[in-house]
């Protein structure tokens, strides 16, 4: 069945590297042809670059997605922030990813308020477009994140609200299914550590890890699309999706970059916010996880949202990266997997 046959779609945040990914693939067809695709977010500059990479390639090397993205793919500026810009936006939509975020742990640190703007009151504009106007939005799926999961930081804490403030709202827009995906680290992602390590090994620098036993989930920034699809071929109103995937030691990730080179490793302390273990599905919710394919499914805090009345819970304890941590050459095929840039590294 092909979801998004016809379906207008909006994705918010939709330059960063999830963003991109999800472009290239709806353009692909994979879900069906949408009718249309709009990225919006509040950067020109990378909306303009993005603009070039799909619309204006000197060679399609791709025929199809070259293809559809001049006959499907528009930019709009505006912020989550700002409600009358989003509403606008949101008026012609059928399906909306909301992907906008302020991510990088140690920067909400410092600017508390600015993530509670965009990923707390940028979710809630979402909601209130939809439950003020009477909007025919479908669908609407959350990016959230492992730091929602008990969290000790800003980031996470303002993106556990943002899964409350969706899922919640299936109460006030009955014909709207809000959903949230949560997952871990992206191998790749702009920002993310293992970019840093593959710099830092081009230049015979040492490697800068924060702490021996420091641990996190690594997926694709495919298998985070994978999620994201997921949840809208078999997921409910208020269900947080999980992939199940792999963990590691950030030293081994470390180890398994630097292949035969024999660099030092720096340890260089935990910074603002930052856990040692992640964790994916805490403890109180494992008891409402089910488990669908190759995904854990938690249903809805509230009792009243939930349409699997009877089921058996498919965890005994919380999804912690901590646990069952793959070996060195086993990430090394993980991550060359996950990137052509990285496999190439390799």
């Amino acid at each position: 069945m092909k979801e998004l046959e016809g379906k207008r779609i909006l994705i918010t945040g939709g330059t960063g590297s999830l963003g991109q990914t999800l472009v290239k693939r709806l353009l692909r067809g994979e879900m069906g042809k949408p009718a249309r695709i709009t990225v919006f977010s509040r950067d020109e500059a990378k909306q303009h670059y993005m603009r070039l990479d799909f619309m204006h390639l000197r060679e399609a090397t791709d025929d199809i997605i070259y293809q559809n993205s001049q006959d499907l793919l528009n930019f709009r500026i505006g912020d989550v922030r700002d409600y009358p810009a989003l509403l606008a936006a949101m008026r012609d939509a059928d399906i909306v990813f909301n992907a906008a975020a302020l991510k990088q742990v140690p920067s909400c640190e410092y600017f508390p308020f600015e993530a509670i703007l965009t990923n707390v009151y940028g979710a809630e504009n979402i909601v209130r477009a939809i439950r003020e106007n009477k909007l025919p939005v479908e669908k609407v799926i959350g990016i959230s994140t492992d730091k929602a999961c008990k969290p000790i930081n800003v980031m996470g804490m303002t993106k556990a609200l943002q899964e409350r403030v969706l899922i919640e709202a299936n109460r006030d827009c009955p014909d709207t299914s809000l959903m949230c995906v949560r997952y871990g680290n992206v191998i790749a992602s702009r920002g993310s550590i293992v970019p840093l390590f593959v710099e830092q090994v081009r230049n015979n620098q040492p490697l800068t890890v924060t702490l021996p036993e420091m641990t996190r989930f690594l997926l694709s920034l495919h298998r985070a699309v994978d999620t994201v699809f997921a949840s809208i071929t078999c997921g409910n109103r208020g269900e947080t999706f999980v992939p199940q995937v792999a963990s590691a030691k950030m030293i081994d990730v470390a180890k398994a970059l630097m292949g035969e080179k024999e660099l030092e490793i720096k340890f260089t302390g935990i910074r603002p916010g930052e856990k040692v273990h992640e964790i994916m599905v805490s403890e109180e919710e494992c008891f409402r996880t089910v488990e669908r394919g190759d995904y854990y499914v938690i249903l809805p805090v509230l009792p009243e949202l939930r349409e699997e009345k009877d089921f058996t819970p498919a965890l005994q304890s919380e999804y912690s990266s901590k646990d069952k941590n793959i070996t060195v050459s086993q990430l090394r095929e993980l991550l060359a997997s996950s990137s052509s840039e990285i496999a190439a590294f390799l």
